[in-house]
Order: C-alpha cells, then sequence, then structure tokens
C-alpha cells in the first residue's frame, strides 16, 4: 500500500495490506501518521516504510538514471499517467479547491 494521504488514512491502509505486504508512507497531506505499535504488523507479517526522496536521488546521476526509466516507462506504455483534469493557470484558485475538496482522481494539470 502506497499511502500519501497520512492520518486520515493509515489504519485503513495497514489493514488492506497482504501477507508480508509493505506499507508506504510518504505524504502527510491529512497529518502526520501517528506512533503505532509494531504488534499492528504482525497478523500480515507486514513491513512499514517511510522512505524520502533525497536517500533514493542522492546525486545528479542517480536523479537522471532514476528519471529516465520513469520517462522509458511512459514511452514504452508500461506506466499510465491519468489526467483527471486541467485548469488554466489564471484559474489556480478553481484547481485548488477542486484538489482540497477530494475530487481529483489523477494528475491535475494547469496550463500557462
Amino acid at each position: 500500500i502506497i499511502d500519501g494521504v497520512g492520518k486520515s488514512t493509515y489504519q485503513i491502509s495497514l489493514e488492506c495490506l497482504a501477507k508480508r505486504g509493505i506499507f508506504v508512507s510518504f505524504g502527510n497531506a491529512s497529518g502526520a501518521v501517528p506512533a503505532f505499535p509494531v504488534l499492528k504488523l504482525t497478523p500480515q507479517s507486514a513491513y512499514v516504510t517511510r522512505p524520502k526522496l533525497n536517500d533514493y536521488v542522492a546525486t545528479r546521476e542517480e536523479l537522471l538514471e532514476r528519471a529516465g526509466e520513469v520517462f522509458d516507462w511512459v514511452k514504452k506504455g508500461e506506466l499510465k499517467i491519468s489526467v483527471d483534469k486541467t485548469f488554466n493557470l489564471k484559474d489556480v484558485a478553481e484547481g485548488h479547491a477542486y484538489i482540497e475538496g477530494g475530487r481529483s482522481r489523477g494528475k491535475i494539470l494547469f496550463k500557462p
């Protein structure tokens, strides 16, 4: 489970884990995930991690290598990018209200 929301969803994320599943907490959109007993991971023999970007792209060379891999996946159709809605930059307040209202179901783009 990759959870970018945080406080309001971590319990559900933990409950959804498969056997030997991994809970990846990377965001705090609803607040930080509070400390929880490690015993919550026992029923599924689960793992938890809290990665940060700089540990995975520590150098410019590594950043370019990883970005190249991602763009290659997109080119090959192995990674699909879902664009939910596009807003004109002049309508940025409307776009943010859309996001903050929890209505987005993919990427939100702002164009000049």
